[in-house]
């Protein structure tokens, strides 16, 4: 009696183990529905190759997140398949091997992911509508009239305002010209929140975007309170 219901005890637990296995492996880290072969596999290529701490995957997770959020708040139709894939391989064109010097990083992507979305079965008649977000995407890009590009391109923008900005610039002390040290790195982010809530293109954007820049700035007064305005970061 006891062996049966340690027995049927393991079989539950072992249910429950593969149930919740299943469960992670059916959405992202931030809780995004991988509810289809060929985004399991964009989000693993991602996962394996394009790991950052300014422009990888977390950025990429927010940066779909915010702009479902934005198309909701604006009324705004998208395509998901085309936001989840252009938010995904935004900027793989950052990474090696695709990387290439002197080169605009989007259109470097644009180069690469058809191949990428191909093998993991996206939709080949929607690559087109992909390339064109992803062009799109930087704040200083000129983003079409279409829905899906200006709703990640406002995501986008808007991942480099506030705390997270801040957070993200600092991660690229001594490794990028935006932040070849600390005070470039607040350079950066002061020009920042003056110059990229013009770039924001729905009502919503620029409403998160103003509360956003108020964030970024007390922080940054903060920093340089304590800092000796600057000079000694």
């Amino acid at each position: 009696m006891k062996a049966s219901l340690l027995a049927s005890l393991f079989v539950t637990l072992l249910i429950a183990h593969s149930q919740n296995a299943l469960a992670q492996a059916s959405h992202t880290s931030a809780g995004i529905a991988l509810d289809s072969a060929w985004k399991q596999t964009v989000y693993q290529f991602a996962e394996e190759n394009l790991q950052h701490s300014a422009w990888g995957l977390e950025h990429y997770e927010r940066n779909y997140l915010l702009a479902t959020e934005l198309a909701r708040q604006d009324s705004l139709t998208v395509d998901e398949e085309v936001l989840f894939a252009a938010a995904f391989l935004h900027d793989m064109g950052t990474f090696a091997p695709y990387a290439v010097a002197g080169a605009e990083h989007s259109q470097t992507a644009v180069d690469n992911l058809e191949s990428v979305l191909i093998d993991a079965g996206f939709p080949s008649e929607k690559i087109a509508a992909v390339n064109s977000a992803v062009l799109a995407h930087m704040y200083y890009a000129e983003v079409p009239s279409d829905a899906t590009a200006t709703v990640l391109h406002d995501a986008d923008t808007l991942d480099f305002l506030g705390v997270i900005g801040v957070t993200r610039i600092l991660s690229l002390t001594s490794r990028h010209p935006w932040a070849s040290d600390l005070q470039t790195a607040l350079a950066t982010l002061e020009n920042f929140s003056a110059q990229l809530p013009e770039s924001l293109r729905t009502e919503a954007a620029q409403e998160i975007g103003r509360t956003r820049v108020a964030q970024m700035r007390e922080l940054l007064t903060t920093l340089k309170e304590q800092s000796v305005d600057g000079a000694a970061l």
